[in-house]
């Protein structure tokens, strides 16, 4: 009769012990949205290329491994084909951010550029007042999102 509470009282204590992880943690996306920086200084205006390039996202690898972004989109809430950046050839270093730029430019390890340019405020990608960004794995899976709904700021932190 004394081993069954010895039992039930060691089976408590590795109950207690046992680290709780929030859900939250535990779901969090290898691949994240970082930020969305969609009040760009000077728009709107003429879609010149230095205020396109004031627009960006940026996402970021949390993991302790490089990641493959190949096929890898980006997008905003419309459904318009021109509104979907998407990655060729690119891998994230661990750790590392990638900022995609509206405009156009020199694609880099940190930088890459949409390659937009022209047709005056119909070339930025991000509305002013709300939008949504979308991260998606080449399988077309919803990797991650942001949404912001205020036009006083300039930008979005989505961490």
């Amino acid at each position: 009769m004394r081993a069954l509470p010895l039992a039930l009282s060691a089976a408590t204590l590795a109950v207690v012990l046992v680290p709780v992880v929030p859900a939250q943690a535990a779901a969090l996306p290898a691949i994240q949205l970082v930020k969305v920086y969609y009040n760009s200084p000077g728009s709107p205006d003429n879609g010149a290329n230095s205020s396109l390039n004031g627009e960006y996202a940026q996402i970021k690898n949390t993991t302790r491994k490089a990641v493959s972004l190949k096929g890898w989109t980006l997008r905003d809430k419309t459904s318009a084909a021109d509104h979907i950046y998407t990655f060729g050839a690119f891998t994230l270093g661990a750790g590392k951010t990638v900022t995609v730029r509206t405009g156009k430019g020199t694609n880099t390890s940190t930088i890459r550029y949409w390659g937009r340019s022209g047709g005056g405020t119909f070339a930025y990608i991000w509305n002013q007042s709300s939008d949504t960004a979308y991260v998606r794995n080449a399988s077309g899976k919803l990797i991650d999102s942001c949404s912001y709904s205020n036009s006083r700021v300039a930008f979005k932190n989505c961490l």
